[in-house]
């Protein structure tokens, strides 16, 4: 029988989480909870171990501890409509998807599988691409568009998903300043409304004020866990190797 969440539970509870990935450990012995409501930055220099911790926290890479999800164990955690996933543009394999039907595929969890998308999804995806100024370019071919704008139709689809938790995976590396803008603004929106906001950052840009604590690693190892100080976050260009997170399921709406 699968265990009740705990009233008022975190957003995020991790205790003593390691990955190790061919052989080689990338988080060590982590430890966090993470309030509903809060926006938390990741900071860490290259190779600490962020994205790999990020991933670790959704079921997308292998883990020894505990994670919990709204209070219920990783494993058992079935509710993924309220989560919403904006990886690194790298690791998107979308082929010739359309921009829209990028944003689409966030609503798949929102009905019965099979079951084709109705009025509502269509709305959503129209208002999630007005939300990051995208809808002139919803028909544009996802592969060709600039970083920044591949990363604000990666944002809309997390919002046309309507999730109670966002987890964001360096959303500021290069994009340009008026998508930094936009982005910041689509943040404070979240924070106005309660949604849980976890972000991979190395530099804050616009996000500083709207940051409410950051959680600091160092080879692999939470090192500081407190205010947002951006000189620990260092530069990150690339992580130690992992596997990718492949994008399915894509459909027109």
């Amino acid at each position: 029988m699968t265990a009740e969440p705990r009233p008022s539970a975190p957003a995020i509870s991790a205790h003593q989480v390691d990955v190790v990935l061919s052989g080689v450990p990338i988080v060590r012995h982590a430890g966090f909870e993470i309030g509903v409501g809060q926006t938390v930055a990741v900071t860490g220099n290259n190779g600490s171990g962020k994205t790999t911790l990020m991933r670790a926290l959704l079921g997308l890479a292998p883990h020894r501890g505990t994670i919990e999800l709204f209070g219920t164990e990783l494993s058992r955690f079935r509710d993924w409509r309220r989560i919403g996933y904006v990886p690194q543009r790298s690791t998107i394999l979308v082929q010739q998807a359309t921009a829209r039907e990028v944003v689409a595929s966030g609503r798949l969890g929102l009905r019965r599988p099979l079951w084709p998308a109705g009025a509502s999804d269509r709305q959503a995806v129209t208002d999630a691409l007005l939300r990051v100024g995208m809808a002139d370019r919803a028909q544009a071919p996802f592969v060709r568009l600039s970083g920044g704008q591949q990363q604000r139709v990666l944002i809309a689809r997390a919002l046309a998903g309507t999730a109670d938790l966002m987890v964001w995976d360096e959303p500021l590396a290069g994009v340009d300043l008026s998508t930094q803008t936009v982005l910041a603004e689509i943040l404070a929106g979240l924070r106005r409304t309660g949604t849980t906001v976890v972000m991979v950052l190395h530099e804050p840009g616009p996000f500083e004020p709207l940051i409410d604590r950051a959680i600091t690693l160092a080879d692999g190892r939470v090192v500081a866990d407190g205010p947002f100080q951006p000189a620990l976050g260092g530069h990150e260009v690339h992580e130690l190797p992992h596997s990718h997170f492949h994008e399915t399921g894509l459909e027109v709406i």
